[in-house]
């Protein structure tokens, strides 16, 4: 082989190295950056990764918001209509969050039925429901429930 033949070789080989260098980098990133959504009754038949950030998401129990006087922590359970898991959040609460309304929680789950949150999402207005929420609610039967009340997703 020409040296001609091998300095283009060489510099082809670089190139495909270097690209696929920066897929991996690129993939991996977008990996670690994804936040799968799971309903209650996912997460309580153990289908949500322990330890990885997630979303989760349902209706709020009536009854179920716990406020600690000393801090920003305040708890609550999430359910689809079949499952319930506790949510435990530090921080301000939005504004439209109540008991009986549709949220999505972003956090990682500690132990079994428990999401320590760092982030709490609630609808932007009283039509609107999260997508991934509305539909865990219609699997379950309980987005028949939700209309009644008088909001509609």
């Amino acid at each position: 082989m020409n040296p001609a033949r091998k300095k283009r070789l060489l510099i082809i080989l670089l190139i495909v190295l270097g690209v696929g260098a920066a897929v991996g980098l690129a993939l991996l990133a977008l990996q670690q950056n994804i936040n799968l959504f799971y309903t209650p009754t996912q997460i309580a038949t153990g289908e949500a990764p322990k330890d990885t950030r997630i979303r989760a998401g349902g209706l709020v129990e009536k009854g179920s918001l716990v406020r600690d006087a000393q801090s920003l922590a305040v708890s609550f359970r999430v359910t689809d209509g079949l499952h319930s898991i506790n949510i435990q959040y530090q921080g301000i609460l939005p504004d439209l969050f109540r008991e009986g309304q549709g949220i999505v929680a972003l956090g990682r789950l500690r132990a079994p039925g428990l999401l320590i949150a760092d982030e709490v999402l609630a609808k932007h207005d009283e039509q609107y429901m999260p997508p991934e929420v509305t539909k865990a609610l219609e699997e379950t039967g309980m987005l028949k429930h939700y209309e009644k009340k008088g909001a509609t997703p």
